[in-house]
């Protein structure tokens, strides 16, 4: 339940309509079951009830709940154009090398052609190198074990842009 002790951007968020609140929860996440799930738990008495409902969401998409997140995510060292999101989200690519660069663009497609979607990591507040050094890390990894790397990254992600949601309410 809302109650004045709970923040602006919270309040906010709780009141919007049903309609607007969705097309902000798929802004944060492209998963539909997440973003119903998160709908399902207004009002939020705080934000850690919201991260919460976002963290047991997460727990529950199915594999194809997973693909429809990750296909809302471009390629590390390819934000999308025009989105302010994924690019400060990779700014860590932003002043890597052409080297790096190129060498990324080769891991990330390879990472594709062995997963399936694209190398998904929380990239915010990581340099370009740590970025390449986790893709090179995890393509050896089994497909079950990094599925549930990519919904722990997406969770992390969702948390921050929930925070920076609840901040521009």
């Amino acid at each position: 339940m809302t109650t004045s002790s709970t923040p602006s951007g919270l309040a906010r968020f709780n009141t919007l309509p049903e309609a607007a609140a969705r097309a902000a929860l798929l802004e944060a996440c492209a998963s539909t079951a997440w973003a119903e799930r998160l709908l399902a738990a207004r009002p939020c008495a705080g934000p850690e009830d919201l991260y919460a409902a976002s963290d047991a969401a997460m727990a529950e998409l199915t594999t194809a709940d997973l693909e429809e997140a990750m296909a809302g995510h471009p390629p590390i060292g390819r934000p999308k154009l025009g989105d302010p999101t994924s690019a400060r989200e990779q700014s860590g690519m932003a002043g890597a090398s052409e080297d790096l660069k190129a060498e990324m663009l080769e891991l990330n497609l390879a990472y594709q052609e062995k997963f399936g979607h694209v190398f998904l990591i929380c990239a915010t507040g990581r340099t370009g190198e740590q970025m390449r050094d986790a893709v090179k890390e995890r393509i050896g990894n089994a497909p079950e074990q990094e599925r549930e790397i990519v919904r722990a990254e997406l969770g992390k992600i969702n948390r921050i842009r929930l925070a920076r949601l609840l901040d521009d309410a």
